[in-house]
């Protein structure tokens, strides 16, 4: 789950061209909050799209991104009850 953690924080890094390493993420860091990384809508649309691309993980609707995207560990652990189906 550790690898799969840093690689989500290595896509968010790259596609979003965060000014930070993906090391400086926390894993429970909020994705969307002021108090977080603080993306905005067209940052999500970018992450969802990445994520699809990258691990198959599929949204179905606004409420799932929204809490599917809170954090790298609730990503994590949608891609890998994704994997699991």
């Amino acid at each position: 789950m550790d690898a799969l953690k840093q690689q989500i924080r290595e896509l968010m890094v790259a596609e979003l061209m965060l000014p930070m390493s993906p090391e400086e993420i926390a894993t429970d860091t909020l994705i969307f909050s002021p108090q977080g990384l603080a993306l905005d809508s067209v940052d999500a649309l970018q992450l969802v799209v990445a994520l699809e691309k990258k691990f198959g993980l599929k949204m179905a609707d606004a409420d799932a991104a929204r809490s599917t995207l809170h954090s790298i560990d609730t990503i994590a652990d949608a891609i890998s009850t994704s994997a699991q189906m």
